[in-house]
């Protein structure tokens, strides 16, 4: 097969010594160059729209994933929380969730609205959950329960050590 996809084929039979040859050529199926240009231009007509849809897609899926995520550890974790804590983050998870199922087409401005109200509303149970993990465990001052929480609300610390 050469360059073009043209495939050139001989066959020989030894006994009568008669050969045959054929071509075979790609042509069916093939787009012209009008075709071509009409895909590019297509393509570079719909690239904002495009971009715009993967990041509506994006900011649905970070919501959807984040209230999976709060699910998980309250289903893992969630004995460790109040009745009425616990009661609270998994009645907002189901909103949450039901409001993506009804708001499939919306706009990426309002998936993050509900991940702000989302997070603004469960975040403050979550540090409590963390908290109490970290008093009930021993934790001295300055242990790792105290240093993540440090590390969560400023950045990391870095400490040179020789």
């Amino acid at each position: 097969m050469d360059a073009n996809g043209i495939l050139n084929v001989s066959a020989k039979d030894t006994s009568s010594g008669k050969s045959q040859q054929i071509t075979i050529k790609n042509d069916k199926g093939r787009l012209s160059q009008r075709d071509i240009d009409q895909m590019v231009a297509d393509a570079e007509k719909y690239k904002e729209e495009d971009e715009k849809q993967r990041t509506r897609i994006s900011a649905s899926n970070q919501l959807e994933g984040y209230v999976f995520n709060l699910k998980q550890t309250l289903g893992d974790v969630g004995d460790k929380l109040s009745a009425e804590d616990k009661n609270v983050v998994q009645n907002a998870c189901d909103g949450c969730l039901k409001w993506l199922d009804n708001n499939l087409l919306a706009e990426k401005e309002e998936y993050e609205d509900q991940q702000k109200q989302l997070t603004h509303l469960c975040s403050p149970i979550m540090s409590k959950l963390y908290a109490n993990a970290g008093t009930q465990s021993g934790a001295m001052p300055g242990s790792c329960g105290e240093q993540a929480g440090r590390f969560n609300a400023q950045g990391p610390t870095i400490e040179e050590v020789d």
